[in-house]
């Protein structure tokens, strides 16, 4: 079927990210070995429940110093968490601003109060813009906003719900495996991204 909606991922897919760094920093803190709380696939109830904000930053910060017994600043965790966020890949977001013209955008991330503002901060360093949230999109769901998070078939129950999409004519388009698997159990369409830097041909040819 024809396409009428993208329904777009954020981290791996318009924003570069290396979980490594992230990884590195924490080990370096002390916590180790850190893929027991937080990798791209997996995350552990604490880190989880940062996502859906269920739990305030300040919230999270004491329980992980409490878990993990660092004596660290709050500012060196922000940093440490931050630390896998890199860049905003351009052409991407280019490309989206012209499909917006097309299609209907929405985008949908897991992501967490701490990395929001962070790569708010990101793009309006690289664009000397603030307009993220409406350049691109007709609507932003994040995780922490909804109290959802993917895989979860409730969080695209409840994109469906919300915009009264079809996802047969919805492309869904996102860097990890999982997601995409449920999307697809769903009845989406979907494009799995391997390198955020050469993924928009592919999904040209889809549309």
């Amino acid at each position: 079927m024809s396409v009428k909606t993208l329904l777009v991922d954020l981290g791996g897919v318009l924003i570069h990210l290396n979980y490594g760094l992230t990884k590195q920093a924490f080990e370096h803190l002390g916590v180790q070995p850190f893929d027991q709380y937080f990798t791209q696939h997996t995350a552990n109830e604490l880190f989880e429940t940062l996502e859906q904000g269920l739990i305030s930053k300040d919230q999270f910060i004491s329980e992980l110093k409490r878990r993990t017994g660092l004596q660290v600043t709050n500012d060196e965790i922000y940093k440490a968490w931050n630390a896998m966020l890199l860049h905003f890949e351009e052409k991407n977001l280019k490309w989206l601003e012209q499909m917006r013209k097309r299609y209907q955008i929405v985008l949908l991330s897991n992501t967490n109060e701490i990395h929001y503002d962070a790569f708010m901060l990101i793009y309006q360093k690289q664009f000397q813009s603030s307009d993220f949230n409406d350049r691109y999109f007709d609507v932003t769901y994040y995780s922490h906003d909804i109290h959802l998070r993917k895989p979860s078939t409730s969080i695209f129950q409840f994109v469906i719900d919300k915009q009264g999409i079809n996802p047969n004519t919805t492309l869904f388009i996102d860097d990890t495996i999982g997601n995409i698997q449920t999307a697809q159990k769903m009845g989406f369409q979907t494009y799995h991204v391997q390198r955020i830097g050469d993924w928009i041909t592919s999904v040209e040819a889809m549309l």
